[in-house]
């Protein structure tokens, strides 16, 4: 019996060093669009701090277009990782992409941007780790009502400025979630006014602003609604040209990275604040949610939502973005 008992224990000494040493040996790989900004510096500590908790090592990789990602790809496959996690610099890379993985059986999870076809079809089968869009929107919108409501504007005074992207899919459902949680908190939805703009930047915005305010000229109070920091920061500065005051336009973007030095401006601006997803938890759970998948079979869902988002405004943003490695 105490040799039976012995060699039970042994074998579950083997196996627990197998499993540790199966640990250690796994590499996964991070690639990102733009290594050089905050938001993806934050995701690749955590994917690090993921790795440090669960015993992983991840291999980071800057990929800023097409070919450099899929040059990273055979990289990945030559040092011996086993997946990666992508935030695409092109989401129509999609199906390049996922061809050059299965040629190397390489698990792939997206995260914040989803991959789309040649043709612009999502790829849903491809797993994807992404903050809510409609529900950032939603918040967007409930969060500007607040504000005027705050400040004691005369509703029938104000109007909301939409710049709006209505291609890109993320960009139509945070606008759209926006505007209907906006409705749905009770402005008037003829005084709900969208502009398109031609691209997603402060100078786009600002051209698809001014086209708006001049056709609004009895308009006193503007909230404006963007996909973005960049073009709601675009329709401030337009209405800064047209000559309203700070106290007359609440703006609340969406990153929160991009509103730094708007928010450290010493005067205040119509730029009132930014709603700050969670790039933490995007590089931690990516990360956590592949090494599953490869070391224990968990196949991760399609779509995981994340909701964590916090508005910074000058009081708070400073404390906000260091407790996410921001600052």
């Amino acid at each position: 019996m105490y040799k039976f008992t012995q060699l039970l224990a042994a074998t579950a000494l083997a196996a627990v060093m197998s499993q540790s040493a199966i640990a250690e040996n796994i590499k996964i790989g991070f690639l990102v669009k733009q290594p050089e900004e905050p938001w993806f510096q934050t995701e690749w500590a955590f994917a690090d701090k993921a790795g440090k908790d669960m015993g992983f090592d991840v291999i980071k990789i800057a990929i800023p277009d097409g070919e450099k990602t899929l040059n990273a790809i055979d990289s990945l496959a030559a040092s011996g990782a086993k997946g990666f996690v992508i935030c695409t610099p092109d989401p129509k890379l999609g199906s390049a992409i996922m061809a050059k993985a299965r040629s190397y059986d390489l698990k792939v999870i997206a995260v914040d941007d989803q991959f789309v076809t040649a043709k612009g079809k999502p790829m849903e089968t491809v797993p994807l780790v992404m903050m809510a869009a409609t529900k950032i929107g939603e918040r967007q919108g409930q969060s500007l009502y607040q504000e005027m409501q705050k400040r004691g504007w005369d509703i029938k005074d104000a109007a909301v400025m939409a710049i709006t992207a209505d291609e890109l899919d993320t960009a139509r459902r945070r606008t759209g979630g926006s505007m209907a949680a906006l409705k749905a908190a009770g402005f008037p939805e003829q005084q709900i006014y969208q502009v398109p703009t031609k691209s997603n930047d402060i100078p786009g915005a600002l051209d698809a602003a001014n086209a708006l305010l001049v056709q609004h000229p009895a308009v006193k109070h503007w909230l404006i609604v963007g996909m973005n920091d960049n073009t709601v920061l675009g329709g401030v500065r337009a209405t800064e040209g047209q000559g309203f005051k700070a106290a007359d336009v609440i703006g609340i973007g969406i990153n929160g990275v991009d509103a730094v030095n708007e928010l450290s401006k010493k005067n205040a601006t119509g730029f009132y604040g930014s709603l700050l997803p969670s790039p933490d938890v995007h590089g931690y759970k990516s990360s956590q949610m592949l090494f599953n998948w490869i070391t224990k079979g968990e196949e991760p869902p399609k779509f995981t939502e994340v909701t964590d988002v916090v508005l910074i405004t000058r009081d708070n943003f400073k404390e906000e973005l260091a407790k996410k490695g921001l600052n």
